[in-house]
């Protein structure tokens, strides 16, 4: 029995959630539309290249979340799974998913992307836990801030070596799946890396490591 760990943007789902969830808010004049579009299609390009600055991207991405109150983002949340989530769920995921459950393999979904936006998305695929950027919260209202360490490149490490040794799991016989070169570090770590509808530079790598490529479009 082992342990299978699944990035969740363009590998589990056939889109960006982060950059979904503020299309959305600019399509529902939440937020300032032309300022809104502009800096989250220049952070969504950052990531891509791998020139993301973690911080700056998540004080811009979390900063709407303190702007209302939480019932009010949960009804939002809501029809934004309705419309941007559900038309790119992918059923070979599920299929994939499925597969190591029966196997008796432990399921983790590990994304940069934070929990608010992913955790109603993971419990679509019925995987029970969530490794994921934590927005803080005072009081019960969101403060735009993160809490704790960013799970991103080497953050997502950190996050799970922490989770792994409270949990008591190991990485002696583990599988992750990954579009992005971003989880390079993560990759490099388990035994089974797999690059699932990889970028340029992760099918690069894939390719010369001899690491299996797989599609679940």
């Amino acid at each position: 029995m082992g342990i299978a760990l699944f990035d969740l943007d363009n590998t589990l789902i056939a889109g960006d959630s982060d950059f979904l969830w503020g299309c959305f808010l600019v399509e529902r004049g939440i937020v300032d539309s032309d300022l809104y579009a502009r800096e989250n299609r220049r952070f969504y390009d950052q990531y891509k290249v791998g020139e993301l600055d973690i911080y700056e991207f998540l004080d811009f991405q979390l900063r709407p979340l303190s702007e209302h109150r939480v019932d009010t983002l949960q009804q939002w949340r809501k029809h934004y799974i309705e419309e941007k989530i559900t038309p790119i769920l992918l059923p070979r995921a599920q299929a994939l998913i499925d597969r190591h459950r029966r196997q008796g393999d432990t399921l983790a979904v590990i994304t940069a992307t934070n929990q608010f936006i992913t955790g109603p998305i993971v419990e679509l695929y019925d995987v029970p836990h969530l490794l994921a950027t934590e927005a803080e919260m005072l009081q019960g209202q969101y403060t735009g801030k993160v809490s704790g360490i960013p799970c991103f490149q080497d953050g997502k490490v950190a996050r799970l070596s922490d989770w792994l040794e409270k949990n008591h799991y190991s990485l002696q016989d583990s599988w992750f799946y990954s579009d992005s070169h971003n989880d390079l570090p993560l990759l490099n770590k388990v035994t089974h890396p797999v690059a699932v509808d990889p970028d340029e530079i992760l099918e690069r790598h894939a390719r010369n490591n001899d690491w299996p490529i797989i599609s679940l479009r």
